[in-house]
Formats: structure tokens, sequence, C-alpha cells
């Protein structure tokens, strides 16, 4: 019986070290920063294509004109 709870108490010990991980390591970081700057780049080319541009020109126009 106490060779069992030495086991199970083994594997709960290495279940708990493997739930404590504190945080990324470098690849997970340099593939979010990865993924992070390719949405910057298509999130800017889109706001600043000709439809967009245009759209929120209208909007800001559309508000400045407003009367209070």
């Amino acid at each position: 019986m106490a060779g069992k709870a030495m086991v199970c108490g083994g594997w709960r010990r290495r279940r708990e070290a493997a739930r404590g991980d504190a945080g990324m390591t470098t690849s997970e970081y340099a593939v979010g920063t990865i993924a992070a700057a390719g949405f910057a780049a298509v999130l800017y080319k889109i706001v600043t294509s000709e439809a967009v541009s245009g759209a929120l020109e209208s909007v800001i126009g559309k508000a400045l004109d407003a009367s209070f």
C-alpha cells in the first residue's frame, strides 16, 4: 500500500510541475511577434486602401458638419 502511495505521489508532483508553466519560450515569442507584425501589415494595408480611406473621410466629414 505504501508503494502505491509513493507512485501516485510521484505522478501528482510531475503533473503539478507540468501545469506550472510560467510563460512562453523564446520560439513562442518569435512566432507570436511574427504573427503580430503580419496582422499589423495587413491591417495597415486595409486602412490605407482607397475604399476604407474614402469611407473614413466621409464619416469624419459628416461628424464635423453635424449641428448641435
